[in-house]
């Protein structure tokens, strides 16, 4: 049976454990003001985080390119994941690593600001409910768009998620599970939180990050997953018609795991989840016991 979470939430926040309730970060923090910082997100099983040098390489590119210097070094950072695991209680769970830019003055200049804030959650994520998981999400194109090219750099995860916010507002009004992006050429990103795959005559493709997809660290697993299976994969572009006329279609994401998608836009997919997407989670589920033991 697998242990409880503690009753009272913690969290890690630069360097020490303190209960959630009680950690304070300054109001004049660009992170809060300004959604000036950055973030990962990553699973724990049987109290062994998954992939955490991956997103760890991730969050301090993210905080490169955005100019903030990290206070703690990698192996700070995994003995805070550790130590707040042990304090979480649970077998399983997820985790958030939140980098912010620090306290400044309410212009928007960095220069101002101090030190940055660190701060690490743990806790239980679920990114569809129980029947979505089942029969499969029900996804619609939103009208809002990600901005590619001139804008911030898909690969950096930044705190600013307004637009997948609108994306995800839209989809709650249409009363579907969730929303696609597309970029300002009309090509297919990503969902508001999750990448994206389809497959198409046997097939598994999904957008490059030059059209506005994350790099996600689901993403590249299942790509490799798919090679060591034999299952032909690429990235490519892809247009709402290939969604609409793809074999399978499913999501995948560190907080989502594989879901799949039953419909979008209304038109059902021919397959729902398909023999693709079943073999991949039975791959990704070997994988995760064969690295966690779970």
């Amino acid at each position: 049976m697998q242990a409880a979470a503690s009753p009272i939430p913690y969290c890690w926040l630069n360097g020490a454990i303190v209960p959630a309730a009680e950690a304070a970060i300054s109001v004049y923090d660009h992170g809060l003001l300004y959604g000036d910082g950055v973030f990962e997100g990553l699973r724990f099983y049987q109290r062994t985080p998954f992939r955490i040098e991956r997103h760890l390489q991730r969050l301090q590119d993210s905080a490169a390119a955005l100019g903030i210097t990290l206070p703690y070094d990698a192996n700070a950072l995994r003995e805070g994941v550790s130590a707040l695991i042990s304090r979480y209680g649970g077998e399983s769970g997820y985790l958030r690593l939140v980098v912010t830019r620090g306290p400044g003055n309410l212009g928007l200049n960095p220069r101002n600001c101090a030190t940055p804030n660190v701060f690490i959650l743990a806790d239980q994520l679920s990114m569809a409910s129980s029947e979505a998981q089942e029969k499969g999400l029900k996804l619609i194109i939103a009208s809002v768009r990600r901005t590619v090219g001139a804008g911030l750099d898909p690969r950096v995860k930044s705190l600013n998620y307004l637009t997948s916010i609108l994306a995800r507002m839209e989809a709650n009004v249409a009363g579907a599970d969730e929303a696609l992006l597309l970029n300002e050429r009309g090509q297919v990103a990503e969902a508001s939180a999750e990448n994206l795959f389809i497959v198409r005559h046997g097939r598994l493709l999904t957008p490059p990050t030059s059209d506005g997809a994350l790099a996600g660290v689901t993403r590249s697993v299942i790509m490799e997953l798919a090679q060591a299976s034999n299952i032909p994969v690429s990235e490519r572009t892809l247009t709402p018609y290939d969604l609409y006329t793809a074999d399978e279609c499913f999501l995948t994401g560190s907080g989502a795991g594989l879901l799949s998608v039953a419909e979008v836009d209304g038109r059902p997919l021919r397959t729902s989840p398909g023999e693709v997407l079943q073999r991949l989670r039975q791959a990704f589920a070997a994988l995760i016991a064969q690295e966690c033991g779970a």
